[in-house]
């Protein structure tokens, strides 16, 4: 269906499983602005579209097509197989059991604490900093770097700037820092591509890589550890299956990036000839939208429940993690960060509920990131204690 994209871009969206696969597999959709989108030029000249350079205005695994696109991927690929993401275990394991002793001191005395900032956000965090040699003078700038980029709030050419600039403060900072102090991260390892092997790695493809890799090396992370948090303590049933093993937390991790994908919507892809499917032709230069959340909501593929958070159906299949040659190469670590951080934080805390009844979360202020801005949870509450309004307590 046609659809407007905030600052009035005209777009495409997908709203069944079936016609989004086949779109994402299809040759000719491309990835590339420059190459293959119509109104790519006219951005200049509309203020209003500014923000969407953030995404499609960089040269990265994000923006490629063809060759350009296997040659950025094999750069990065290597180091996110599941033999490496294996050999981070035990790194994820610590992080974790340090992050769950602080929010257990934060939480002392019936205190609530916000999920979010002390436990889903820093775990992915600190790992994609460590795999990527990020100091520890400019981890809180990265994670507001991500942020804003994920913003999609404000279209204004403002806030395309702020984001901009930071983008052009944080990563040169990295590079000249690892640079000067090579170690055995992934920073170093793009650099002496780029120095030893230039026509492999541009200047500019090396910061938008780093832009992308880090960016959602976490953000989605911590979307996906959150969001995992609050379906679990919404459906107590679930929870009390998933603790005696009637269910798997591989199922419950699925189940979740189902029904609430840490991407929702992924800007974008572009025809590049007239393509017809699910009886309705795009024109050549058009814009789609990556339409993760509608896909996974499908009734006609997951059936007339498919909005329903069900571990147990089997969703093993979902495109939140893409599919194909675009599929997400981080997602042997988040699948492990996810699996070490949710049965760790439910058996140190196996009263943890909700502070605030669910209707008073509130979503990220975006339409691309889909994840909660706090998550207040009591750790340890009194069994007396009475469960927040429209909360059904834990069973």
């Amino acid at each position: 269906m046609p659809i407007v994209l905030p600052g009035g871009i005209p777009a495409w969206a997908p709203t069944g499983y079936a016609t989004l696969k086949a779109l994402i597999l299809d040759p000719r959709v491309s990835r590339d602005p420059r190459r293959h989108w119509s109104l790519f030029a006219e951005i200049p000249r509309r203020p209003e579209w500014s923000w969407i350079l953030n995404w499609v205005g960089v040269v990265n695994m994000l923006s490629a097509y063809g060759t350009d696109h296997t040659r950025l991927r094999k750069l990065i690929a290597p180091s996110f197989t599941a033999r490496r993401t294996e050999a981070m275990r035990a790194r994820v394991e610590a992080i974790t059991e340090e992050l769950l002793d602080e929010l257990a001191a934060a939480g002392e005395g019936g205190r609530p604490v916000d999920l979010r900032t002390g436990y889903a956000h820093p775990l992915p965090l600190r790992m994609i900093c460590e795999l990527f040699g990020v100091p520890d003078g400019l981890r809180e700038a990265t994670a507001r770097m991500a942020s804003t980029i994920m913003d999609t709030s404000d279209p204004s050419p403002e806030h395309t700037a702020s984001a901009q600039q930071q983008v052009a403060t944080v990563l040169p900072a990295l590079i000249a820092h690892k640079s000067e102090h090579p170690g055995d991260d992934l920073t170093t390892e793009l650099l002496r591509v780029r120095d030893q092997d230039g026509d492999r790695l541009s200047d500019e493809e090396l910061l938008s890589t780093l832009l992308l890799v880090i960016g959602a090396g976490f953000e989605t992370t911590v979307n996906l550890i959150g969001n995992a948090v609050v379906a679990l303590l919404r459906h107590p049933a679930q929870l009390s299956a998933v603790r005696v093993g009637d269910l798997s937390w591989e199922a419950v991790i699925d189940e979740v990036l189902r029904v609430q994908p840490s991407i929702a919507n992924l800007p974008l892809r572009f025809a590049v000839s007239d393509i017809t499917v699910a009886g309705v032709t795009i024109p050549a230069g058009d814009a789609i939208l990556t339409t993760y959340a509608a896909a996974g909501l499908d009734p006609e593929h997951y059936g007339p429940d498919a909005s329903d958070f069900d571990p147990g159906r089997s969703a093993d299949d979902h495109l939140s993690f893409g599919i194909g040659v675009h599929r997400c190469i981080g997602a042997p670590l988040a699948r492990m960060e996810a699996r070490t951080a949710l049965p760790a934080l439910f058996e140190r805390h196996p009263a943890l509920r909700l502070a605030v009844p669910p209707r008073e979360l509130r979503q990220l202020p975006s339409f691309i990131g889909l994840g909660w801005q706090e998550i207040p949870v009591l750790l340890d509450p009194s069994p007396t204690e009475p469960a927040p309004r429209g909360y059904p307590q834990p069973g």
